[in-house]
């Protein structure tokens, strides 16, 4: 593999790897590692722990196509099939966003309100809207085997992953997928526990800018002309979807805040409303609880 710098071990393929990862990644490091680690069908450490174990010509060669398929712009989990989020590998191909890392606050705070409910005679009944590839539907049915999770879409491919990863991890029985645009059109559904939803939230001018557009499925990435547009549509849904006591956990994007809770109080202005911040600080979840 000459364009890696003809190196054939693992720690000198890892050091050209960075190498070239660097110009088109902000973690070229972990990219790198990522990338070698699933080439080789080992983990992370053993990639760190093992830099004198050789590669063959027919591995360097097969390292180079992916390689190359990064660097032509096609993101990794893509390249790989799979993200990690959760603690859990799901399937992830172009019809589905790949799972961020700041979507886990929503699964966490979830999970944790759930848990401290008291003792209730009917279902824990959860809806997830925009539900993707069903990370945060099947991350809360494998964690609460008592819940039962609607996860909704508007797009049929992404769904037909959702359904995959559900039955990967043995929930299909307690996870339904609808086509639907935000809720189930149907007069006669109860009102759910809770709601979730990582609905699109990047502006258009902006997300026309930024890397990711083109690579990741626009229909999950757009969020309108202020990014809100759906937000709206939610909020002024949700009353009637939702039992008294009953919580709503809402992502959106980080300078959004302000303008999402004035949103939260016209629609609610007796509910407890809190926005969490990400690890990174920002401003990221909107809580409300009626």
């Amino acid at each position: 593999m000459n364009s890696l710098g003809g190196g054939k071990t693992v720690g000198e393929i890892l050091k050209a790897l960075v190498s070239r990862i660097a110009k088109i990644s902000t973690t070229p490091f972990l990219d790198a590692q990522l990338l070698l680690a699933q080439f080789l069908h080992e983990t992370r450490s053993w990639v760190l722990a093992h830099p004198e174990a050789l590669l063959t010509l027919n591995q360097l060669a097969g390292l180079e196509t992916l390689v190359t398929r990064l660097e032509r712009g096609e993101p990794l989990p893509y390249i790989f099939g799979f993200w990690e989020f959760f603690g859990l590998e799901f399937d992830v191909t172009p019809d589905v966003l790949i799972p961020r890392p700041e979507t886990e606050l929503l699964v966490e705070r979830a999970i944790s309100w759930l848990k401290k409910l008291p003792p209730r005679q009917f279902e824990l009944r959860v809806i997830d809207i925009g539900t993707g590839s069903g990370c945060i539907a099947i991350s809360i049915a494998v964690n609460l085997p008592g819940a039962i999770v609607t996860a909704t879409d508007i797009s049929p491919s992404a769904l037909k992953v959702a359904t995959r990863n559900a039955d990967k991890y043995n929930v299909a029985g307690r996870v339904s997928f609808i086509e639907a645009d935000l809720f189930p059109d149907s007069e006669f559904i109860d009102p759910y526990t809770l709601i979730l939803a990582n609905l699109p939230y990047i502006p258009t001018k902006t997300l026309q800018r930024l890397p990711i557009f083109g690579r990741e499925p626009t229909l999950a990435l757009d969020g309108g002309p202020d990014g809100l547009a759906l937000f709206r549509r939610l909020l002024s849904e949700v009353p009637g979807k939702l039992i008294p006591g009953g919580l709503a956990l809402i992502e959106f994007e980080a300078s959004e805040g302000p303008a999402v809770l004035s949103l939260a109080y016209e629609a609610f202005p007796t509910a407890r409303i809190l926005l969490h911040k990400d690890l990174a600080g920002h401003d990221r979840l909107l809580e409300i609880e009626t």
